[in-house]
């Protein structure tokens, strides 16, 4: 088996993100979960989009695919179904996956398709400027709301539970060992699996925001986290501006391929039997 530690080893690409952007720690959590439970690269088919994030297989050596903004999980889902002997990960960022890819990623956990989504959530576009996310706080600025956001943001946990994900986590760039935990338990899941990363972006959002560089919004990721045990013993109004973290569900589903597989088959012997 191939040595998967290549797959970030690329000298040969100059950087691409931004001094102290977190997509980097979450490139690396993701390659170090699948070194840790010994795929075969060869065997992995890792999907990006357009967004800061999405620069993510220029650094890789995986077979990997950029695709339009929004549409990562179109093609995946079509590696998955012809091809369901591949581990098929994304990488995407909160605005390519639930802004305007919000429909595939509401469809594809309805479905409980097996594909693991990895979301770097720093609450803002960035590479396109700094504009209004659906995951900016209320308040939050940014350039196409330089007064505050006004605009109730997702909770892509909740969203993807309610869509039908089989397995939901959210940790941050600052939790790193738990961030791998999490993106192994994911890629293990026989079905949609989605794991939020809450990242800093200290270029657009630290800045405009007044959080600091990279080092001050890796401590404001930190102060603001708390476990999901923790939480529920606060009320409402105490978990404002905090970040829940752990594993929102963890379930076993049918799995669509598998399904489809089955349907084909029944398709099959019923021919069979109208031909006897």
């Amino acid at each position: 088996m191939a040595n998967i530690a290549r797959l970030a080893c690329r000298p040969s690409v100059k950087r691409i993100w931004c001094a102290g952007c977190g997509n980097g720690t979450i490139l690396g959590a993701m390659v170090r979960a699948m070194h840790k439970m010994g795929l075969d690269p060869d065997r992995v088919a890792f999907i990006s989009g357009v967004g800061c994030v999405g620069r993510a297989s220029n650094y890789t050596d995986f077979d990997s695919m950029h695709t339009p903004h929004g549409r990562t999980i179109p093609p995946a889902t079509g590696i998955k179904m012809s091809r369901p002997d591949m581990q098929v990960v994304i990488l995407t960022g909160d605005g390519d996956s639930v802004a305007i890819g919000g429909n595939h990623f509401i469809h594809a956990a309805r479905r409980n398709i097996d594909i693991t989504l990895v979301i770097a959530n720093n609450m803002i576009y960035g590479m396109t400027g700094g504009q209004v996310a659906p995951t900016t706080e209320i308040g939050d600025l940014a350039t196409t709301a330089p007064y505050g956001n006004i605009e109730r943001p997702f909770d892509i946990c909740r969203l993807a539970e309610s869509a039908g994900a089989t397995y939901v986590a959210r940790s941050t760039t600052y939790h790193v060992l738990q961030m791998i935990q999490y993106i192994e338990r994911a890629i293990r899941n026989k079905g949609f699996s989605v794991v939020e990363v809450m990242s800093q972006c200290p270029t657009q959002y630290g800045r405009m925001n007044r959080i600091g560089d990279a080092v001050e919004m890796l401590k404001w990721l930190k102060e603001r986290a708390i476990s999901i045990e923790r939480a529920k013993a606060l009320a409402p109004d105490q978990l404002q501006g905090k970040i829940v973290t752990g594993e929102f569900v963890n379930l076993e589903r049918p799995e669509l391929s598998e399904e489809y597989a089955k349907l084909i088959e029944r398709a099959r012997n019923r021919e069979n039997q109208r031909n006897l």
